[in-house]
């Protein structure tokens, strides 16, 4: 691969020759930009050679089935704070690259004036107005190349927005899935509760007949107080779910929690873990598309600096309406002569920060390709452990149940009563944790492959 760092090769040391052909056709000094290019796999480490084309606007927290979501989804992506302020940033680039070009070539203005004086005795009354105007002509481009880094600047500012509308909904989501796992777990919480109040009672009444010792009574009351003192951390766990989207949506958290303590399943996504090929990521990441655009501005930078070290040529003109009238008009050379050492220095770091943004597109990519061979691995190995973690619920499940039969019946101790008892708790809890992982993984998948990054409410 051929790196495009070597279009930004310094010049001689001494003042180079300007040819009259470049003079008389206003040529832009400085390199020209070239897309970049970087080599990259087929395919994705446990993924297939199929492209996902264009996921800009493919609204995939839809995939979840759930209107709740849905509906929060769309109010954030109009109102969320980031996504308002990238969207401002367009509005201040927009201003950037107005100000370049033709109106940054020309300046002018008109002055008028009159005045009153004493001589000799006599008052006389002088009044003028004059009229100024400049002319830079833009000889060797510096300002054709201002305007090429103001607008790539002002592209990637618009591909901000799209980080900003990523991030938004990978914290929206992922709150929402926080919110519905605490919810569960408490809800799970809250049935062991009564369970193992049922389960202490049953020991109360084993003792009652002689069936059970003192120390069952103890270990079943323990085995309560301590699932009574794990409800309050779900609670608080959703507490915060929640005042963290209120924050996201930029709406008060009160009416928000009264909503969302209806309740609701845990979200669950759709069948699948495809994300394309790595190809796909140059045109479907807004990080990495703006990243290719702020290399763009600061290759056009490097020909702003360039532009600096040679003459510049000015136009002005005034006329002035008086006693008498006058006018004025007639070119001026500039030379820069005893500023070249410190130009030079400003060129040269203009190319270092191209290289630099260079190598930070190139860095921008790589990363891309990790965060999806990572969430695509989170996600396929988390839906074996969810597979793995319901069938081992149901039979701990089962397990309990028979064990508590056994146990009235006198043939088993209350020792494994209380161990089965724990065991059915414990991966009950596992289970709701586990749909959680799952969820977030699916989601930072869909978030690493830039899909729906263009979706609006």
């Amino acid at each position: 691969m051929t790196s495009k760092l070597s279009l930004l090769k310094r010049p001689p040391a001494g003042l180079a020759l300007v040819p009259v052909a470049c003079l008389l056709a206003a040529c832009a000094v400085g390199p020209d930009y070239h897309a970049p290019s970087i080599s990259l796999s087929s395919r994705f480490a446990e993924s297939g050679a199929a492209s996902d084309g264009d996921v800009a606007l493919e609204r995939w927290w839809t995939g979840f089935g759930d209107p709740t979501l849905n509906a929060l989804a769309d109010q954030g992506l109009a109102q969320n704070l980031d996504i308002l302020t990238a969207v401002e940033r367009i509005n201040q680039s927009e201003a950037v690259l107005r100000a370049t070009g033709l109106p940054a070539l020309v300046s002018g203005d008109i002055a008028a004036g009159t005045g009153r004086s004493k001589q000799q005795g006599s008052i006389a009354t002088e009044s003028s107005a004059t009229a100024a105007a400049d002319l830079v002509i833009d000889l060797f481009g510096g300002e054709r190349r201002a305007q090429e880094q103001a607008t790539a600047q002002l592209q990637a500012s618009e591909l901000d927005v799209g980080t900003a509308r990523l991030a938004f909904l990978s914290s929206l989501v992922g709150a929402y899935v926080d919110a519905r796992y605490y919810q569960e777990a408490a809800a799970i919480t809250r049935g062991l509760i009564e369970s193992r109040q049922q389960t202490r009672d049953l020991v109360k009444r084993q003792q009652s007949v002689g069936l059970a010792t003192d120390l069952d009574v103890l270990q079943s009351q323990a085995l309560l107080d301590q699932t009574r003192a794990t409800l309050p951390a779900f609670e608080q766990g959703f507490a915060s779910s929640v005042f963290a989207m209120a924050t996201l949506l930029a709406t008060p958290a009160a009416p928000l929690m009264t909503s969302l303590q209806r309740g609701a399943a845990q979200p669950r996504p759709p069948a699948g873990a495809g994300a394309g090929i790595p190809a796909d990521l140059l045109r479907n990441r807004p990080d990495v598309r703006a990243a290719e655009r702020s290399y763009a501005a600061a290759v056009a930078n490097v020909g702003v600096a360039e532009a600096s070290l040679y003459p510049s040529l000015d136009l002005a003109g005034a006329i002035t309406a008086s006693n008498p009238s006058s006018w004025s008009f007639g070119p001026a050379l500039v030379i820069p002569v005893l500023n070249q050492p410190l130009l030079r220095a400003s060129r040269d770091q203009a190319i270092s920060e191209a290289k630099q943004a260079e190598l930070g597109w190139r860095q921008t990519v790589l990363s891309a390709v990790e965060d999806v061979q990572t969430a695509q691995g989170a996600t396929i190995r988390g839906r074996r452990e969810l597979s793995a973690q319901r069938a081992a619920t149901e039979n701990y499940g089962r397990a309990r149940d028979l064990s508590q039969q056994t146990y009235e019946a006198g043939t088993t101790t209350f020792l494994d009563f209380l161990d089965a008892e724990r065991s059915a708790g414990t991966t009950a809890l596992a289970l709701a944790l586990s749909r959680r992982s799952l969820a977030i993984d699916w989601v930072s998948l869909q978030i690493a492959a830039g899909r729906g990054w263009a979706a609006g409410p």
